[in-house]
């Protein structure tokens, strides 16, 4: 494999793990809320991130590489931290989930701004990343106009 796939390969597991990780978080966090509105956007959430996952996945094979298939371990450290800081707290807030899906948010966004911004990334690669960066920025948006109606 040459030097640009690779690197379209290793950026692309990166978002990968990250995008596991936010449909994990969204999962944790439909769990973890009482309302059931919210339960359900994101429930939503969870399943359109495993659906960007996977297309992410794809263009991964189109450059020979074998994509990831998991969250990261930070991902997985920072589940049991929330499951762990749940049971202690009684349960979470409404506005304590919020803030915390906002926080996953800033972060997935940030990865993908970064992404987009490495010139050593191959141009059908980046458009992959630009077209799943729309939604996440979306999403972001809106789990932030939420978060702020809040306080």
């Amino acid at each position: 494999m040459d030097a640009t796939h690779e690197r379209a390969v290793k950026v692309l597991n990166s978002l990968i793990e990250t995008t596991l990780d936010s449909a994990n978080g969204y999962e944790e966090a439909a769990e973890n809320i009482p309302d059931g509105q919210l339960k359900t956007l994101f429930a939503e959430r969870s399943r359109r991130r495993m659906d960007l996952s996977r297309q992410l996945q794809e263009e991964v094979r189109t450059f020979g590489g074998t994509p990831e298939h998991d969250q990261s371990m930070l991902g997985k450290a920072h589940n049991k931290f929330v499951d762990i800081k749940n049971a202690v707290m009684g349960g979470a807030s409404e506005k304590a989930v919020i803030d915390e899906v906002e926080r996953g948010e800033d972060f997935i966004k940030g990865k993908f701004e970064q992404a987009m911004r490495d010139d050593d990334l191959p141009a059908n690669a980046r458009s992959v990343v630009s077209q799943a960066y729309e939604s996440i920025r979306a999403d972001h948006d809106q789990i932030s106009a939420l978060k702020h109606s809040m306080h």
